[in-house]
């Protein structure tokens, strides 16, 4: 958010770390404090559904934080090494932001772009590296939308590997009005519903408006082994304040649950730590033999994330529309 494979292993003081930190996010949603002898506040029907939908489920339960009125962004977690989530799909996390690289027969497709250049040098293309991948085979390079924890470094990256830059037009128009000193030049739109497809491997891309109007989440085919899965991202998950901004993205979220549906979409990734993402990463690293990779939670599961999704948007527009006297609760610590 703006603001909103390697073998080795990480120290276990820093696995400690991610560990704690995931028990922290879990048990800071559990619930949403209210200030004492304020009105409750109109979306909280809504958000105790959201909850009740999460149960004591560590990825649902970080979203119901993540959404919540007066939630706050965590202290920046450390980085992790580049992992292989899957035989084709690369995680080149900065901690705090993430990108994802897709490999195909003919390159790779990355989604997301960090923050800065020297991000994309020494995160990206380091991490491939490391990884076995080579950075001179980016193909293309996928901005989710245009804030520029996500695009800063893409421009480096068409610039020193010659790859093409998608965007939606409503995001490349944004980043035009807003001038970043980092904004990669206008390259390729992102038309919703469209295949992009590289070396055998078709990734659909949707229209998500909601965090910014130009928002794309991106569909992947994935596979493990001789397993076949196939995955999301939702493109950004801090909501609007306005009404109509935050009914676009609730519309969003109900036609992307769709699209998902139809295509048996049992992975869930997230390029921002509010999904439990970084602790599975740490649980995919150090898995014993035979254990399931943590990233498939199945269509049933990954259909919950979304109502979740669903649930704590009906509440931030019943509170956006009437606010209590009290103000709004806020997300436990």
């Amino acid at each position: 958010m703006s603001h909103d494979g390697t073998t080795d292993h990480l120290p276990r003081r820093r696995f400690g770390r991610l560990a704690a930190l995931g028990l922290a996010a879990g048990a800071g949603a559990v619930g949403l404090v209210r200030p004492a002898g304020a009105e409750e506040a109109a979306g909280q029907v809504h958000y105790r559904r959201a909850r009740t939908l999460a149960g004591n489920d560590p990825v649902l339960l970080d979203l119901v934080k993540a959404l919540a009125p007066g939630s706050t962004l965590p202290p920046r977690p450390p980085a992790p090494e580049p992992l292989m989530l899957f035989d084709n799909l690369a995680f080149l996390s900065a901690g705090w932001v993430s990108a994802m690289a897709v490999l195909t027969d003919d390159g790779i497709v990355l989604i997301d772009a960090l923050t800065s250049p020297a991000e994309a040098e020494g995160v990206i293309a380091a991490g491939l590296r490391r990884l076995g991948a080579a950075p001179e085979t980016i193909r293309y390079v996928i901005v989710t939308h245009g804030h520029d924890d996500h695009f800063g470094g893409a421009q480096h990256l068409a610039d020193h590997y010659g790859a093409r830059v998608l965007m939606t037009p409503a995001d490349w128009d944004l980043i035009a009005r807003t001038r970043p000193a980092n904004a990669p030049t206008r390259d390729l739109d992102i038309s919703d519903g469209q295949q992009l497809t590289l070396g055998g491997t078709t990734i659909r891309l949707h229209h998500t408006p909601g965090h910014t109007l130009g928002t794309a989440s991106p569909i992947i085919p994935l596979h493990e082994g001789r397993d076949r899965h196939t995955g999301m991202l939702w493109g950004g998950a801090l909501p609007p304040t306005t009404v109509p901004r935050l009914r676009t993205y609730l519309a969003s979220v109900r036609s992307f649950r769709n699209r998902m549906r139809q295509a048996n979409v049992d992975v869930e990734l997230s390029n921002h730590p509010n999904d439990h993402g970084l602790e599975r990463a740490e649980q995919l690293r150090h898995r014993p033999p035979g254990q399931a990779n943590p990233f498939v939670l199945g269509q049933s599961r990954t259909q919950r994330f979304m109502a979740v999704m669903d649930s704590m948007l009906c509440g931030r527009i019943a509170d956006a529309a009437q606010p209590p006297p009290g103000g709004f609760p806020r997300a436990t610590d």
